[in-house]
């Protein structure tokens, strides 16, 4: 079970290292939308990128590490400056409220 159904990693608390972790959601045209993913890639901010569904006008989802507003600023200049971005908005996550387990019970008990 361990090897086919559990993923683990860790998280290093950015702010500790007077860095923030955000969210960015891009909305993309002309069918780039795994191009512009493969672009983002390569910028040292960006930690993860995925395609997405649920929203029809967001694309991609992209998990970022910034030092300050100014260094956000320039970072969403330059995703937008990419060929096929029609869109990019960003969250930050400022309070967590409570953590649950990561999966509900009675899924781990189908096991």
């Amino acid at each position: 079970m361990e090897k086919q159904r559990l993923e683990y990693g860790y998280h290093v608390d950015m702010k500790g290292v007077g860095h923030r972790r955000l969210d960015l959601q891009i909305a993309t045209h002309r069918g780039l939308t795994l191009p512009i993913a493969k672009s983002l890639l390569k910028m040292r901010e960006i930690v993860s990128v995925g395609r997405s569904i649920g929203r029809s006008s967001i694309d991609l989802r992209s998990e970022i590490i910034i030092k300050d507003n100014e260094h956000l600023v320039d970072l969403l200049d330059r995703v937008r400056e990419l060929a096929g971005v029609k869109d990019v908005v960003w969250s930050e996550i400022v309070h967590v409220v409570g953590k649950k387990g990561s999966v509900p019970p009675e899924i781990i008990d189908a096991f």
